[in-house]
């Protein structure tokens, strides 16, 4: 039985009661995120339901991560907005359908892995600013049509009902599971707080309020587009951008789910599974997504490690939409914003407001420029890019001031300059500094055993410093070069001279 259900897995076993409530948790919590996230794109909310169904269902049973929830996000919402408004509905199935295509070529092409070499402050300010994002979201639900039509905050006693309810919702979450683990608080406390509505006949905001659910099965529909490359020209841009955006998001709450679990991803087989699944939701009239970190957290907090949960989780929702979307509207939404409201609290890293003042300066300053513009740009890509440029940068900087040189004449009268640290773009000036051309004797060596010749701008120095020796009517020579910066010397010998002392016997280790 377990075999068949965790997906020819026999490695691990799964508490399947647990994968199936938890499971059910996550589809009622999909429900108003794919609604709301449509609505932002400009989309009809059946848009963002399919998608979170098929793409859902699709990188729960393929993906490189078990209990991860993807579905219709924010960040896809944001990069197609513009081109919904210019373009309309047609075009947005045709940009996702080409972006799943790019996410599996970069999965084929194992690009996945550079994930791995997001620095620390960059996944801090990531977490950090996707967790106030889903605090901030769940702000709405505090507001009602007003007369003129306009969203206004609720008042008197209105308010506090919502504000009872939310605190209920998450007093259950946090406290039951001080008493038991047998069922998902999360699944209990939305329940308890619909039972508690429904009985009493409280008038509040419920999932109705928002948009009606009521739809069939995804239909099977080709984009209605010219195939033409003045099409492919409009909606490349687009697709290449939702491409990146949903698979950095996605291989990021891939990364924050292996910490939790304290088990391992694999990265390029969730971005063809990202990829195969946007295809197909283009072809059955979803919006595209990826990865969810607030519903993966509520899964993986709730026990789930299984694939099981996400498959229960999408077929749950898409019988929702076929048969129970009247029951399902009456669901308030006070009990899924103390539920997402949990999941803030729960994905903040606190860590890195006790780290303040005790780690790097540059390291907080990383993680808090990452977290502001996730808020207030809603613009993942663009956060996590600006952070690993600025990391970056600091990493080179550091480098750059490492480098050192050990000087000593012989009995020869022969000059060696023994170089310590890497010769790269950011080290060259203290490494030029380091020699005194118009006082060095007739004959000098630079050695290299403690450093290597990292790039373009190191070749360029060696080929500076030989030029000035050369006018100074001296001889310069390089030793202990490794393989890999001899061939980096090699291919650039028709635009730089230098002399290199060979040396056989010495063999220099490099990564691989």
């Amino acid at each position: 039985m377990n075999y068949v259900l965790n997906l020819f897995d026999r490695s691990k076993k799964i508490n399947v009661l647990n994968e199936v409530l938890s499971g059910l948790t996550v589809s009622l919590a999909l429900i108003p995120e794919a609604i709301a996230f449509a609505l932002i794109a400009g989309l009809s909310p059946l848009t963002g339901l399919y998608a979170a169904f098929s793409v859902g269902l699709i990188t729960s049973v393929f993906g490189g991560r078990p209990g991860m929830i993807s579905g219709a996000t924010g960040a896809i919402a944001v990069v197609i907005v513009s081109l919904a408004q210019s373009h309309g509905v047609e075009y947005i199935f045709a940009t996702v359908v080409l972006a799943g295509l790019i996410q599996m070529a970069a999965g084929f092409l194992k690009l996945g892995k550079f994930i791995r070499l997001m620095p620390h402050s960059v996944m801090f300010g990531f977490v950090n600013g996707l967790a106030i994002v889903i605090f901030l979201a769940q702000l709405a639900s505090f507001k009602v049509a007003g007369a003129n039509g306009e969203q206004e905050w609720m008042l008197g006693p209105q308010l506090y009902s919502m504000l009872g309810l939310v605190l209920l919702t998450m007093a259950i979450i946090w406290g039951l599971p001080k008493f038991t683990k047998a069922v998902p608080a999360s699944l209990v406390a939305i329940l308890v707080v619909t039972a508690i509505v429904i009985g009493l006949g409280l008038d509040t905001k419920s999932v109705g309020d928002i948009s009606s659910i009521k739809g069939g099965f995804p239909p099977f529909h080709i984009p209605d587009v010219p195939f033409t490359f003045e099409t492919l020209s409009i909606i490349f841009p687009y697709a290449f951008i939702v491409a990146g955006v949903g698979l950095i998001e996605s291989l990021l709450t891939l990364n924050l789910i292996d910490e939790i679990t304290e088990t391992r991803g694999k990265s390029n087989k969730e971005a063809v599974a990202q990829g195969l699944a946007n295809v197909v939701t283009g072809f059955f009239s979803g919006m595209g997504g990826c990865a969810m970190i607030g519903q993966s957290l509520i899964n993986i907090s709730s026990g789930a490690r299984a694939r099981l949960s996400g498959i229960v989780a999408s077929v749950m929702l898409l019988i929702f939409i076929m048969f129970g979307a009247e029951y399902i509207e009456r669901m308030p939404m006070a009990a899924l914003t103390g539920l997402m409201i949990m999941v803030a609290i729960g994905t903040f890293e606190w860590a890195a407001i006790r780290a303040i003042g005790k780690m790097p300066n540059h390291d907080n300053f990383v993680g808090f420029v990452v977290a502001a513009i996730t808020v207030f740009l809603h613009n993942l890509a663009l956060a996590v890019l600006i952070g690993v440029i600025i990391s970056a940068l600091v990493f080179a900087w550091e480098n750059a001031k490492r480098i050192r040189a050990r000087k000593y004449v012989d009995e020869d009268g022969v000059k060696h300059y023994e170089i310590y640290g890497p010769l790269f773009f950011g080290s060259i000036q203290a490494f030029t500094d380091k020699f005194d051309v118009l006082n060095d004797p007739d004959i000098v060596i630079i050695d290299f055993r403690e450093s290597r010749v990292n790039d373009m701008s190191g070749i360029e120095a060696l080929n500076r410093i030989t030029e000035r020796y050369f006018k100074a009517g001296k001889e310069l020579h390089l030793r202990h070069l490794s393989p890999d910066c001899l061939q980096l010397l090699k291919n650039a010998e028709k635009i730089i001279d230098v002399n290199i002392i060979e040396d056989p016997t010495y063999k220099v280790a490099v990564e691989i």
